[in-house]
């Protein structure tokens, strides 16, 4: 996968939104190290620690523009300036909770957004591939048990979940009136969307998600506390669905017909693992397996507790296999917490090298 990636990436131009955010800079630290051009589009880091900061991400970028995506104007003026071959759609309100007490803010960033993305890759006047990373919580979920596929309805209880469903809806109809796969020749423009699970990995820092909140824990010596001890989730690390979302994006190049769809990114549907146990794996690596307890909280916000994805598709079409299971995820992603003589930078790129050099 590597070769052809750095074929594919090496010279080009890719706008990313999210830059500053977690997955969004592991994204600019992989397409730096492939060899990219990347400008960033997005807000300013939260915290100080926050992984962009840490990675000093600044000087990664070939541009860092902090602005805000529902800006449809500075956007398209930024995105459409910098001609890309390729752009990555990662900026999103990604936090369940969060979308009861900001619904309308949720909403407009990721459905608007999403459309605003779509709209500014419209005056693009070169060919551009473009990549929207949604979530696997856009299908109408009734915990049945079953593995989404990426033809199940969608859906979504909570703003949140909602908001990314909205935002397939609006991915489609763009595809559908301006984009048509069958008409790339005139267009020039190869659009898809990819769902990915709960993703994982060091740094982190985001609020009231579970190893942000194990790592706070720790650094106070509290005990972690979990809500939903018991739920599933299709935990992955960050650099599982980012290679696949490059995957993709190279796939495009080559036949962008055939690849301007949806594809599920997530482990295998055996792989399962509850919160409890994540946590449980995770704080064995400090030697603390035990400093957790269970929460019930009767009043708090509806949240799924089963949610897997069927990467069926993804395995057919594009070749592409989870290198991972979930104990590798948990695991490394607590070595890069726990390494105290790298950086933020160095403990990323080793972890980059020994992914790709799994075969």
């Amino acid at each position: 996968m590597i070769d052809l990636l750095k074929k594919t990436f090496a010279g080009k131009r890719v706008f990313l939104t999210g830059h500053t955010g977690f997955k969004g800079a592991w994204l600019l630290q992989l397409l730096q190290w492939l060899g990219a051009d990347v400008k960033g589009y997005s807000l300013a880091p939260q915290q100080a620690n926050d992984l962009y900061n840490e990675i000093k991400g600044d000087g990664i970028c070939y541009s860092s523009v902090i602005a805000d995506i529902k800006d449809l104007s500075r956007l398209q003026g930024e995105l459409v300036r910098f001609e890309p071959h390729f752009v990555f759609h990662l900026a999103a309100q990604a936090l369940v909770r969060l979308s009861y007490d900001s619904p309308i803010e949720t909403f407009a960033v990721n459905a608007m957004g999403t459309a605003h993305v779509l709209e500014a890759i419209r005056y693009l006047q070169g060919p551009c591939v473009g990549v929207m990373i949604t979530t696997d919580k856009v299908y109408e979920n009734p915990e049945r048990g079953q593995a989404f596929k990426e033809e199940d309805k969608l859906g979504g209880y909570d703003p949140y979940s909602a908001s990314k469903a909205a935002a397939e809806i609006i991915i489609s109809s763009y595809t559908q009136s301006f984009f048509p796969p069958q008409k790339y020749a005139q267009h020039q423009k190869a659009i898809a969307s990819v769902r990915a699970g709960n993703v994982i990995g060091g740094g982190d820092r985001s609020v009231d998600r579970i190893v942000p909140d194990i790592v706070r824990a720790l650094e106070f010596g509290d005990k972690v506390k979990l809500r939903n001890p018991a739920s599933v989730r299709p935990w992955q690390h960050v650099l599982e669905p980012l290679s696949a979302y490059l995957l993709l994006a190279a796939k495009m190049t080559e036949d962008p017909a055939r690849f301007s769809t949806a594809f599920n990114f997530g482990p295998e549907i055996t792989d399962e693992k509850t919160v409890e146990a994540l946590t449980q794996i995770f704080l064995s690596v400090f030697n603390k397996p035990d400093a957790y307890q269970c929460e019930e909280n009767p009043a708090a916000h509806h949240e799924a507790k089963l949610l897997m994805l069927d990467s069926h598709k993804a395995k057919t079409m594009l070749n592409w296999q989870p290198r991972l299971n979930a104990e590798q995820a948990i695991r490394w992603t607590a070595e890069w917490y726990a390494d105290k003589e790298r950086s933020a930078a160095e403990k990323c790129k080793l972890q980059m090298e020994q992914y790709f050099g799994i075969e």
